[in-house]
Order: C-alpha cells, then structure tokens, then sequence
C-alpha cells in the first residue's frame, strides 16, 4: 500500500482485522531470516559462515559510518542487514562447549514469539493479561517441583539470576530492618556466600547501599561447596561485633564447577546462630539459576530407571539429586531458563516460598498512580525494580508444556552422559590432563594442564605447593587459553583464571587457571567426544612443545 507516493506506515506493522495479505507478507519476512541463518549454518564448526575483521578499530569504524537513513529501507532489505550482523556468530554445533550459553529451543522461541505479537507489559494484568497468567501458571508448577506450597509461594520473572539475587537481598533487607527501604540501609548488616558463588551478590550489595565491604565470602571445600565450619564462624564473628547477618545465598550450581551447597546445612547454621545470638534468621536464597533445573529429578525413580540412563549416569545424578531436594529449605530460588531451561534471553524465574514477603518491596497506591489501583485488575506487580516486565514467562510455559518433566530429564541426562564419556576418555588419552573437580558429577569438566615433574592438582589442594609452582601450572593453562582461543570457530571451550583458590607453602592463596568443557548443545552427544578429545589431545600438546617438553603419545 502507497499513501503520496509513499509505503503506508501499517505495512510495518501486523494486520488489524487478521488478512492473510499481510500475515503472509510478515510470514516471508520471518521465512527470509530463517533461511538465512539456516544458509550460514557449519556444522563442522562453531561460528556462522561470514568473517568480520574485529580488530582494534572495530567498533569505531561502526560508530564514525552509522548513521539514520534519511528515508527508510524495504524490508526485504533490511532483513540482509540483520543477517550480515550474525557472520561469524557463534552457533550451538555439537563443538559449542562454552560456559552456559545455550541454545533457545522451538517452543522457547514459539513462546517468546506469542508474548511479542500481543506485546504486553507485565506489569499489570490489564496491559498484560497473558503474561500474567503464565507467570502465575509458571510459579506454580515450578512450586511444586521444588516443593513449595503453591496457595502461599509467589515470585515474578526478572531480568536474570542477577535480578533474583538482587531481589532476595532486598526482601532480606527489609525483613530485618522494616523501614529501611525508606530511612536506608544500616551499617551493621551483613550477606554471606562462598567464594565460588557468581558476582552477582557483589553487584547487588553494592547497588542495594549495603556496601562489598560488608559482604563475607566464606571459603570452599574441594568440591567447590561451601565450607560450613568456616560459614559457622564467620556468622559468629558478624555477631559478636555487634553485625546483624540478614543474607545467605546458596549455590546451587555453580558457574565453574557445577558445586552444589548444602542448604539444609546452610540452614541449620543460620538458625543456630540466631538463636544464640537473639537475632532473626537471614534470608536463605538459592541462587539455583543454572543447576535447579536437576530438580526435575527429584521424583526420578533411580531404582526402574524408566528412561533407561547408563549406570554411570545414575552415578552422576544420586549426588546432585540428595541436594537438590533441599531445595525447599531456602528463602528464595531462581531459575534462569535462557541457561538449562532453553528460552531465549532474557528468561529468569525469582521463586519465593511466602509471597507475603512481596509485600515489604511493594510501592504505595499512590506512588504508582498509571497501574494497580483502579478498582480492575487483580495481578500488579509494583513490588518490582522493573516498571516494564517482559512477558518471558510465555516462554517458560511453552518450555513447560513441551517439554514436560521427562523431556528435560532426558536432555539433561544427555549432557551428563556425554560428560562422563569425555572424563573417561581424558584421563585415557590425555595424560598432561588433571580433573580440576573431580567431586562435581554435572555437566561441566574442568581442565588443568602440567608439565613433567610439575606438581599436578591433588597436591595443589593440599596447599603444600610453592606459589611459583602454581604460577608456572597457571602460566601453562593461561597459553593453553590462547591456544584454544585462537581456533575457537573450530571447537569453542570456555575457561577461568578463578576457580578454586588454593594456599600455598608459603601462606599465599592462589587462583588455579583451568580451560572449561561444558556440555550446553543438544547436538554434542557421546559419539562426538572422541573427535573432541583428539583435538583437546593436540591443542595440549602443541603448548607443551612450546614450552620445550616433548609430546606425551
């Protein structure tokens, strides 16, 4: 349609009245993307086909040529700008093995297609009846998995795991100090997690005015967990300094390792303390964004095995399954579904066992005088930081529905077993290799590489090792880093130069260096693992004769 000459302007927008002209016009439109994606697909590798010289001046090249056209584009032409931007972009092949990056599924995509074609805000029902009651549908089920009462938990998607670790330190705040939320946040409150806990607490204590200097990271044991004596006494000493410890987060499922905290132990701690000390107990939050999806398990007959796992799996899941159960003991929970739930980004879940909580965080009727305190609609979410919230939890449900408990019992069964062939078959081939979490059965394996005569990972955590020692180990992996990162549109591994901190002989605490192999594809499956391992095989050994040792065959 022309108007002067000129494109009507509702030709950029879907149809009024449903005519199927326009719903296909958008359909071709939608067609072209796919397809030009599905055409830069490799499946032999990792990026998209297309190569962009990222160098230096990169992005200032973009900044000095970007500018608004004075006249808008076809569509047709604007779609092969879009796909342009995708050359060279990484894609989940069966060699995407990056921290938890993973792939959007179908029905992830579907939903989040679903809340963007009616484009409500989730705020309030009124403006965004269909996100709310996927939210409400989705807080229940995810309720009951964990075992929570559904007729008195509550919650609300959010901008990430960081936006769930947020909110529980702001409920936390609240629940000791009621009016805080308007005369501040005293000097005397504390927040506690373990060393291998995500930044996102950092973030938040510093965003929330409690200030880093109050926050007390509590060391890890060997898997990295947390060490529960050493929590014991840091709450004792919080106490007896006249602190209030008001904020503990849990990990359950660390970034790195896949380490999962104890929670019922982390409880007992907490209530002890409290008790000693006349104090409340803290707010416990699991922040259990990547591995509480294991909870699909917690009702897993392991004994039938219906889903026919290897023995080794069964193995793999006993342990993550014990402490999965404990869920129910925290606080507050999250679920980030852009990682192991497989939606689109952005796609968090902030469970609260007592929706009453809510209610400290909530604004005035007065304060909100656009939304919730017109005598219609019934879901206002003012207690929010967002004042405009993303229908993601369309998404979730569609993820729910699709793919039910077992479906993502299998998927994740999946990534376990395909993590357990890679073990076995790094410590048959690889001999310059160490296990750096060997007590982690999840998805994620740890490389730490050593040259002859080095000290390897077993006498590291016994902290008998020189620091110099660890460092040669550390500038080792720190070349393999670069090694791998040079070829990473072949096979993408992902790795840290923080994971466990190990003491010294000479008092020192160091960071250990490891390269990570995560297992996040759908299309990486136990067949596949010998090719990877035979390239991980020659990337080590191709470092280790850079560094004048010979190949270890």
């Amino acid at each position: 349609m022309e108007m002067n000459g000129k494109p009507d302007v509702r030709d950029w927008f879907p149809s009024e009245d449903g005519n199927p002209a326009q719903r296909k016009r958008m359909l071709d439109l939608i067609e072209q993307l796919v397809r030009g994606v599905d055409e830069l697909k490799d499946p032999d590798g990792v990026n998209l086909k297309g190569e962009k010289r990222r160098d230096a001046n990169f992005y200032g090249r973009l900044a000095a040529e970007s500018e608004i056209p004075q006249v808008g584009a076809p569509m047709e032409n604007v779609n092969e700008e879009l796909l342009k931007l995708l050359h060279g972009h990484p894609y989940h092949t069966k060699y995407f093995f990056t921290n938890i990056l993973p792939m959007a599924s179908i029905p992830g995509m579907l939903g989040m297609l679903t809340a963007m074609l009616v484009n409500g805000n989730n705020l309030w029902d009124v403006y965004g009846p269909a996100g709310a009651e996927a939210e409400v549908r989705v807080i229940a089920m995810m309720s009951k998995l964990v075992g929570y009462d559904a007729a008195t938990s509550g919650g609300y998607t959010t901008w990430g795991g960081q936006g769930a670790v947020f909110s529980g330190l702001r409920i936390a705040i609240a629940k000791a100090v009621p009016d805080a939320l308007k005369r501040g946040v005293p000097n005397n409150l504390f927040a506690f997690c373990s060393e291998a806990a995500h930044y996102s607490l950092l973030k938040s204590v510093e965003a929330t005015g409690l200030g880093s200097d109050r926050l007390v990271k509590v060391k890890t044991l060997p898997d990295s967990s947390m060490d529960i004596a050493d929590l014991k006494r840091k709450l004792e000493t919080v106490a007896r300094m006249g602190g209030v410890p008001v904020y503990i987060v849990a990990t359950t499922g660390t970034t790195d390792a896949i380490g999962i905290d104890d929670i019922s132990q982390i409880r007992a701690a907490a209530e002890e303390n409290a008790e000693r000390f006349g104090l409340p107990c803290p707010h416990i939050h699991a922040d259990s964004a990547l591995g509480g999806f294991f909870a699909f398990f917690n009702d897993y007959d392991m004994e039938q095995n219906p889903l026919g796992f290897s023995e080794g799996v069964l193995a793999m899941l006993e342990p993550i399954r014990r402490k999965m159960q404990m869920l129910s003991l925290a606080d507050s929970l999250c679920f980030d579904f852009q990682k192991l739930g497989q939606a689109p980004y952005v796609s968090s879940l902030f469970l609260l066992k007592n929706a009453a909580d809510l209610k400290l965080m909530d604004l005035d009727a007065e304060d909100t005088p656009y939304v919730g305190h017109r005598g219609y609609g019934e879901y206002h979410t003012g207690y929010t930081l967002e004042c405009s919230r993303m229908a993601s939890s369309i998404s979730m449900y569609s993820l729910l529905l699709s793919f039910g408990t077992e479906g993502y019992q299998r998927l994740l069964g999946q990534f376990l077993e395909v993590n357990r062939v890679f073990r076995e078959q790094l410590i048959a081939e690889i001999p310059q290799a160490d296990i750096a979490n060997p007590d982690n059965p999840g998805i994620s394996t740890l490389i730490r590489i050593y040259l002859p005569g080095s000290p390897r990972f077993a006498d590291e955590i016994e902290g008998t090792c020189s620091a110099r020692e660890i460092e040669r180990s550390n500038q080792l992996n720190e070349r393999l880093f670069e090694k791998l990162g040079e070829r990473r549109d072949r096979m993408f591994f992902g790795d840290t130069k923080k994971h466990l901190l190990v003491g010294s002989s000479e008092g020192r605490e160091i960071p250990l260096y490891v390269s990570k192999f995560f297992v996040i594809s759908p299309h990486t499956r136990p067949e596949h693992v010998h090719e990877v391992v035979q390239y991980l095989k020659e990337c080590i050994t191709e470092v280790c004769e850079a560094s004048g040792v010979p190949a270890v065959n």
